[in-house]
């Protein structure tokens, strides 16, 4: 017995959105000028549909009929922005969920962390005033 239809019909569909989608469409091509470098992200939501029947027939041939459908969505989320050794992260998204919120804050967070390690031992007012 041979490969059932079904197969063939699945196999083109999936080989097209494999054209389709690839890791260059989520992090795209980066946009370079003087010494900013801008990189896309994208978001890309994909779902996929396929079915068939074998149909009854008086005759001894088999007879199938299916089809399959596919849906693609891609809509940009962010912009990487590179700026020498700066990095930072702009997103696009008006309601990011809490997990984005807290990637969007690693950066400034580690700034302020970083900036309190770095900051040479300077009397505060306060401490002038000690008695």
């Amino acid at each position: 017995m041979g490969e059932h239809a079904i197969n063939g019909l699945m196999g083109t569909t999936l080989e097209k959105i494999k054209e389709m989608v690839d890791s260059s469409t989520i992090i795209g091509d980066p946009i370079i000028n003087g010494e900013i470098t801008i990189i896309p992200v994208s978001k890309v939501v994909y779902g996929f549909a396929s079915g068939g029947s074998d149909l009854p027939t008086k005759t001894p041939k088999q007879v199938f009929g299916g089809g399959s459908g596919a849906g693609v969505t891609i809509a940009p989320v962010a912009f990487l922005v590179v700026n020498g050794k700066d990095v930072r992260l702009l997103q696009i998204d008006s309601n990011p969920g809490t997990a984005d919120k807290v990637i969007g804050m690693v950066p400034d967070l580690f700034d302020k962390i970083s900036g309190l390690f770095t900051k040479k031992d300077k009397p505060s007012k306060d401490d002038s005033k000690i008695v």
